[in-house]
């Protein structure tokens, strides 16, 4: 009788896992199902797109009352530059020293000035200031925002990622706020999904409220995952 030694026995499973005549048996095993499966598709009709039923008569109410009873905070303006005022009152109550902005969010907004108001904080803007983006937010005593869309229904921002557009920004500092115009809100996530276009970014980020859990023993805690605080200056545009 033949005697294999273990060395020779697991030579011999190696080579034979890996027979060309095995693996061709193992391909074409998988072609055979892969093309019944195909033969086998059939053309889909998707049901229509969903219609909201949510009909509020102001929307910029609705999401105050929704963020406020998530414990986040609104703070209304009838202006982009009475926004601004407020925001640089705001600064030096929380007495910020240093903050990181999403450039991109106001690229529409440059004509304003939109920081040279705010001159007392060393801001780190993401996608033009150099150095590392991820420490500045992370040491950062605010995040500066604006947002994509707000839902009324939910008190909700949903923000992009992209260019000049980093989720850090609103995630490690303590504090964020983001500066939020009348236009962009809408009734609730349909209504919101029905305006968009079909092509979306990597990452969305739909908040509502500063950080919360309560994971243990069913404890709320807030601040432990991100922001303690969110702030939104809602402003009038005409």
């Amino acid at each position: 009788m033949a005697r294999w030694r273990s060395g020779e026995v697991a030579e011999w499973r190696s080579d034979r896992a890996t027979s060309p005549r095995r693996n061709h048996a193992t391909m074409t095993n998988r072609d055979q199902i892969l093309t019944k499966l195909r033969a086998k598709v059939r053309p889909a009709e998707l049901p229509p797109a969903w219609q909201s039923q949510r009909n509020f008569t102001d929307l910029a109410q609705r999401f105050s009352e929704a963020l406020t009873a998530a414990k986040g905070e609104v703070i209304r303006a009838a202006s982009l530059p009475a926004a601004l005022d407020l925001l640089a009152e705001l600064l030096v109550q929380l007495d910020v020293k240093t903050g990181v902005v999403n450039g991109s969010d106001f690229t529409n907004l440059t004509g304003f000035g939109i920081l040279s108001g705010l001159s007392d904080v060393d801001w780190f803007i993401i996608g033009q200031s150099t150095g590392d983006a991820r420490a500045a937010c992370a040491q950062a005593d605010v995040g500066l925002s604006s947002a994509e869309a707000a839902l009324a229904e939910t008190g909700t921002l949903i923000l992009s990622s992209g260019p000049g557009h980093s989720r850090l920004a609103t995630l490690l500092p303590p504090v964020h706020i983001a500066l939020l115009p009348t236009d962009r809100l809408t009734a609730d996530l349909f209504t919101w999904q029905q305006q968009k276009p079909d092509s979306f970014p990597a990452n969305l980020n739909f908040i509502s409220g500063p950080s919360k859990t309560a994971d243990i023993e069913q404890t709320m805690a807030v601040g432990v995952h991100g922001p303690k605080r969110l702030i939104v200056l809602i402003f009038d545009v005409y």
